[in-house]
């Protein structure tokens, strides 16, 4: 079985070809941006839950405590302790560290 293609063929197939490798390029690209875009997302809401949380649980161990008064002692260290964590967990929160942010070059330069 041979085959016989002409060169207008030969060109046609070439260029699918093409087509689909730059589409697969573009599409690979684009699924790059939006998981980049997630996981920046998914960050923020991971943060404030676990702010949230660390908060809900230090307000239910300070209101036990008070609820069931006994030793003063126990009281000021159930007070004084869960702020310093707390002061330190938001400092941590709302201090910038790092950019996130890619920067994306145009025109091959090097890398």
């Amino acid at each position: 079985m041979t085959f016989t293609l002409t060169p207008t063929q030969i060109l046609a197939v070439v260029g699918v070809l093409l087509v689909l490798l730059m589409f697969w390029r573009f599409s690979a690209r684009k699924a790059k941006q939006a998981a980049d875009a997630a996981r920046a997302s998914a960050r923020v809401v991971s943060l404030a839950g676990r702010v949230a949380f660390t908060g809900v649980a230090m307000v239910g161990v300070q209101w036990l405590v008070i609820t069931h008064p006994g030793n003063p002692t126990l009281l000021v260290v159930v007070l004084a302790v869960p702020d310093l964590i707390a002061a330190h967990i938001l400092t941590r929160a709302l201090t910038v560290t790092s950019m996130d942010t890619t920067t994306r070059r145009r025109g091959g330069g090097r890398r």
